[in-house]
């Protein structure tokens, strides 16, 4: 294995697992993305390629998986995120397939919407057969995706989605809660405003198809009951809010929005695409406070590193090219939130940490939204742009989002998107099976700093199954280092809130929740996220599958 004392030995596996060519060190890698994605400077190339390189070699900012592994390879897809219509017949169903497994083969990840596939039991005209609904064809592309590994290095992830109002939408809703059934999507029922109101109201609600064509009536409370105990027993299925997304869509002249990438922070349009890279908000804190000068240079060379990647992608066919390259959207997000409070002292669960939220990411999203002004004024906008809502020119139709950093954030070593720290001490399992434990090192960092013993303390903890249930530890220490189910579900739906509220796209959060969670809770939590605008919803209850890839480590349950 190379060593690079920057980076621990999940990060360093990780690395040379997915990431690295042949001979390569994580700093030949920045390097590789940095030479690749400046070849879309017309001028100063190298002033801007060495800015690109010491943006991700310092690990202020990461761009997405698919950037690492392919920039400067034979086969450039950049691009993470994309969604594709399936239309219904059967050509459009396996044309689609197919483009979803060249997508997969370079590391992209896939959503689609089922909505327009008519539902099980309903006569095929031409051959007077009847159909077998949205379900089997999802299990089609899920055993197609099984049989492919992306580029060799992971396997393909999917988003499936159904329309609430859609009439097989109760066996849609059922489709995952077998634990090995569709294991390569995640799925997420389409929620209409309509439905909300229903439900609140325990009301009827229609049932469509097509659009537009009534196909009976349904209780909206008892789908609501079954979406929650479902996503109450496994985590699936998510919820988002289809018709917030389409409200905040600035180009909807060109379509609607049915689907998300697998992760549901990026809604996008059929055949449409989008990199993504989250800036490392962990990093830029000195001296036990934020330096918004630096976090503001490295949103820019961000901004402008995202939207050269467009021009040095490759894609899966034509069509996907040209309305990449039409709207030029662009996903800056951020990763190391709860590992940057715990730098400034803030607790995740406090008022305090709510407004930091807020804080920082209209920051963000302002000063991401002014680069991408000044690219506009360099470069022009982007070729939609009178075609959209958008009153001030810029380079990218949308530009900020909030992806889940799941593998970036592990290189940076922080904490993951906007989530708080999992567990202090939590185990991880590689794709290849190989079990680790990892220790917060924020967490040790705080210990050395304030005279704690760490690992006595981390014993303790492995003991209880979480610090707040330590004693003789300090309250201001256990509020600081409370873990993501410690902390009250009704405050992670809060601080997505926060965010949202500058956040273009959507934001890809996971609401963990303790053991012993209701199915009530469960309702109360997707009516709160839907009240306060958010655009989608996932919770997860711990242990509530039999497998999953991070695990709170309690010596008490072994």
């Amino acid at each position: 294995m190379i060593k690079e004392d920057r980076f621990n030995p999940v990060s360093m596996d990780l690395l040379e697992k997915r990431y690295l060519k042949a001979g390569e060190t994580p700093r030949d890698m920045f390097m590789r993305v940095a030479g690749w994605v400046s070849n879309a400077e017309k001028k100063d190339k190298d002033k801007w390629k060495e800015k690109f390189f010491g943006m991700m070699n310092g690990l202020d900012f990461i761009p997405n998986s698919p950037c690492l592994m392919n920039a400067g390879t034979s086969m450039p897809q950049l691009a993470a995120c994309f969604v594709y219509p399936v239309d219904d017949d059967l050509e459009s169903i396996f044309d689609t397939l197919k483009l979803a497994a060249l997508t997969h083969k370079f590391g992209g990840g896939t959503g689609f919407s089922f909505s327009r596939l008519r539902p099980a039991g309903d006569t095929v005209g031409m051959t007077g057969g009847t159909t077998s609904g949205p379900v089997s064809f999802m299990e089609v592309y899920d055993k197609a995706t099984e049989a492919i590994r992306q580029g060799g290095k992971r396997r393909g992830a999917n988003m499936g989605i159904l329309r609430v109002d859609h009439p097989d939408i109760e066996e849609f809703i059922d489709a995952k809660q077998e634990e090995h059934k569709l294991n390569n999507f995640n799925i997420s029922v389409a929620v209409t405003d309509e439905f909300m109101k229903a439900a609140k109201k325990e009301r009827d609600f229609s049932l469509y198809f097509p659009k537009g064509n009534e196909r009976g009536r349904a209780d909206a409370k008892k789908i609501f009951e079954k979406i929650c105990a479902g996503a109450q027993k496994n985590g699936e299925p998510g919820v988002i809010f289809i018709d917030k997304i389409n409200r905040d869509n600035p180009l909807v002249s060109m379509g609607e929005i049915e689907a998300t990438n697998p992760c549901g922070e990026m809604p996008l349009l059929p055949y449409e695409a989008c990199i993504l890279g989250s800036v490392n908000l962990a990093s830029h804190v000195k001296d036990g406070h934020i330096d918004w000068d630096r976090l503001k240079d490295t949103i820019d060379i961000a901004v402008r590193f995202l939207d050269d990647a467009i021009d040095v992608s490759d894609f899966p066919v034509k069509q996907i090219h040209d309305i990449v390259t039409g709207n030029r959207k662009i996903g800056l997000g951020v990763m190391g939130f709860a590992s940057m409070l715990i730098k400034l002292g803030i607790p995740y669960s406090s008022p305090e940490g709510i407004r930091m939220g807020k804080k920082v990411m209209k920051f963000v999203s302002r000063k991401a939204h002014s680069g991408s002004e000044e690219l506009a004024a360099e470069r022009g906008e982007f070729p939609n742009f009178y075609r959209s809502a958008l009153k001030r020119k810029r380079r990218n139709a949308l530009v900020t989002t909030i992806a889940p950093t799941g593998s970036i954030s592990i290189i940076a070593g922080v904490s993951s998107g906007i989530e708080p720290v999992f567990s202090l001490v939590a185990e991880r399992r590689s794709e290849e099976g190989r079990l680790y434990r990892i220790v917060d090192r924020f967490f040790t960092d705080y210990c050395a700093w304030n005279g704690l013993d760490a690992e006595e303390l981390i014993e303790k903890i492995l003991e209880k199954g979480g610090i707040s249930r330590v004693d003789g530890v300090p309250e201001k220490v256990k509020r600081l280092f409370l873990s993501a189910t410690e902390i009250p579900p009704k405050v992670h739906v809060l601080m997505q809130g926060a965010f949202q509220g500058y956040v273009d796209n959507a934001i890809s959060k996971t609401v963990n929740l303790p053991e012993d969670f209701s199915v009530k809770g469960v309702r109360d939590i997707i009516m709160l996220a839907y009240n306060i605008g958010c655009k989608g919803i996932t919770v997860y209850r711990q242990h509530s599958r039999q497998q999953q890839v991070l695990n709170i480590v309690c010596e008490c349950e072994k």
